[in-house]
């Protein structure tokens, strides 16, 4: 009986649990998906829930957000793509050590290639990129873009935060850029932007009104938009860029992409993605 699930706060918007049912149900493997809610500052939950997984009680773990960074220390290893991108989204054990690694980069790249028919990018001269937010998913983000080529700034609520992750994944041949997440620094930059990017969780249920965009300032005129908030499936910052024009979707294919890789290491299984997405059909 293979028991997997995700760890995060809060969790009630999340699809994992039926898109991995819909999984196991393919392989077939007889399962579930649970979630394991747990508070930022729950670390003696944290430590317990991954001693079962150690033990064998549980297969596999996601990590969402508050966690994808704070749960790295409380593991035996890294694989080389999370030690880069400095978080974790998925957690199996092998021979008794607890093994971070990350999905959510590759998961996104993929997703980012198939959701636009109309790819501003493909026109300009060069891909320039900006991601709202400096926590563990904008983290994959930035790092997915760099080893794809794009110019990335980052623009975050906490400034030191977003100069902090700036530092860490600029390298010698590309620095990452930091912008100040107010209407004259982000008009600025608009104009040479063919990818914006939101990696915070504004605008997720049940806050589905909020927005991580500045109230009444423009879009980048030259921009696809992408936001990797699920649930709901169009959200305000998807609305608004769809009524000025622009191609945009949510994260719900970064979400299925991640997913079959995380479920490819924990049961060595490959689930066509045309069975992930049945999962998600209705929403």
């Amino acid at each position: 009986m293979i028991l997997l699930g995700l760890i995060g706060f809060p969790l009630e918007h999340s699809l994992s649990p039926r898109i991995h049912q819909a999984a196991l149900d393919y392989a077939p493997l007889e399962g579930s998906y649970e979630l394991f809610p747990i508070a930022p500052d729950n670390l003696s939950e944290l430590k317990i829930l991954l001693e079962r997984l150690r033990v064998g009680e549980i297969s596999g773990l996601n990590v969402t957000i508050p966690h994808k960074q704070t749960v790295i220390p409380l593991l035996d290893d890294l694989t080389a793509e999370a030690r880069a991108i400095g978080a974790v989204n998925t957690i199996s054990c092998r021979d008794g050590k607890l093994i971070g690694a990350n999905t959510d980069a590759p998961g996104f790249l993929a997703d980012l290639q198939q959701a636009f028919a109309r790819k501003p990018w493909e026109l300009a001269d060069q891909k320039n990129a900006l991601v709202l937010g400096a926590g563990g998913a904008a983290r994959a983000v930035v790092s997915a873009l760099l080893s794809d080529g794009w110019q990335v700034a980052i623009a975050a609520r906490r400034p030191e935060q977003a100069e902090a992750l700036a530092a860490e994944v600029s390298s010698g041949k590309t620095a990452v850029s930091v912008a100040a997440l107010q209407p004259a620094s982000l008009r600025a930059l608009s104009a040479d932007l063919t990818l914006l990017v939101n990696t915070t969780p504004l605008g997720m249920f049940p806050r589905v009104d909020a927005c991580p965009w500045p109230q009444g300032l423009a879009l980048p005129p030259q921009a696809a938009v992408y936001d990797l908030v699920y649930n709901p499936r169009e959200t305000q910052l998807v609305r608004n860029a769809r009524t000025a024009g622009l191609p945009a979707c949510g994260g719900l294919g970064m979400l299925l992409e991640q997913a079959a890789l995380s479920f490819k290491i924990w049961t060595n299984c490959s689930v066509p993605r045309s069975v992930w997405a049945a999962a998600v059909e209705d929403l």
